[in-house]
């Protein structure tokens, strides 16, 4: 009886550790469908950020975000915070912002994991009434 019920609260602490925002994320292109990088979502001092740490294709890999403004600007894009400063609130982290390293811009920003799907995580960008949303994968080593 012991070893279930250490076995229970093995697997619930699983559970409630893998519905959690934090961790590796595989960014997927809108368009191909194709993954291009692998972001880390953790917390630093109270607040949710997200840093690119690695681009699967090797020719991007030392691709600098030039149109950037800032300290982002020219800073290499492997690497960069792209996502910073959101706050939990109930089941979403929101009120930070994302940066697209593509074109320079930031947005504001909000993620969350989608319902019933732990391993898929929505990342929203908006200005006003517009957004754009896209799913994450898990990554798993």
């Amino acid at each position: 009886m012991k070893f279930l019920i250490l076995l229970m609260g093995f697997l619930y602490g699983n559970l409630i550790f893998s519905q959690e925002v934090f961790g590796e994320w595989k960014t997927i292109d809108d368009d191909s469908g194709i993954a291009k990088s692998i972001v880390e979502i953790y917390k630093k001092e109270g607040e949710v950020y997200g840093k690119i740490n690695r681009i699967f294709r090797e020719d991007k890999r030392n691709l600098r975000c030039t149109e950037c403004k800032g300290e982002l600007k020219n800073q290499k894009v492997e690497g960069m915070v792209i996502l910073k400063n959101l706050s939990k609130n109930g089941d979403k982290y929101e009120d930070g912002t994302i940066t697209d390293p593509e074109n320079g811009k930031v947005y504001d920003a909000k993620i969350w994991l989608k319902d019933n799907k732990p391993n898929t995580l929505m990342v929203r960008g908006y200005l006003s009434i517009f957004y754009r949303t896209q799913e994450w994968e898990r990554f798993e080593n």
